[in-house]
């Protein structure tokens, strides 16, 4: 089957989530920056899950230019995904409410590192709907990065429990690892 549905579909729901994260942010009833300051910690939260949404968002575009054709599987690991990342908004909320607390910290990377295993599901669901010689297949090679990625998220997690600060630098050092699109992908 052709793939725009499930792009259409998933282009939608990014865009839902974004709106909902923004949504969040409420506004100080005072025009002071000192009103602003308490703040902080939910509009970092905010400033980071955007980026992440982003970066999926992103490579989610990327990933489906080389793909010509999705299947049953495709679209439950694509919907996988959505469900991890429709969680994002819910996170930032919590961790930027409750400035920034080891266990919400640990959480959000919990959502994170399901998200990054949820995108490789999809990554893989694509390469063997389209074959180990495909372009889609050569783009991703042996997707060092994203299994990289995984075992750093899950090594955030207990760091977040220890230590929330650690986990959040652990968290915005993998985005700015991915903040660039996929040179991989961008070359086929």
């Amino acid at each position: 089957m052709g793939k725009s549905r499930m792009e259409a579909f998933s282009d939608g729901v990014i865009a839902i989530i974004i709106t909902i994260m923004v949504l969040e942010l409420k506004v100080p009833h005072e025009a002071t920056l000192e009103a602003l300051l308490p703040l902080w910690p939910l509009f970092f939260a905010y400033v980071l899950s955007f980026v992440y949404v982003g970066i999926y968002w992103n490579n989610h575009h990327h990933l489906l230019q080389l793909a010509q054709k999705v299947d049953g599987r495709a679209l439950w690991a694509n919907l996988h995904l959505l469900f991890w990342l429709s969680l994002v908004p819910f996170m930032t909320n919590w961790l930027g409410e409750q400035h920034m607390a080891a266990l919400p910290m640990a959480l959000y990377g919990v959502v994170l590192l399901m998200s990054a295993i949820a995108y490789d599901l999809l990554v893989r669901s694509l390469v063997r709907l389209h074959g180990p010689q495909s372009a889609l297949a050569r783009a991703i090679g042996r997707d060092t990065k994203g299994w990289v990625s995984i075992v750093l998220y899950a090594v955030g997690v207990p760091l977040s429990l220890w230590q929330p600060l650690v986990g959040a630098a652990f968290y915005v050092g993998l985005a700015l690892v991915w903040i660039r699109p996929d040179p991989r992908v961008e070359r086929m």
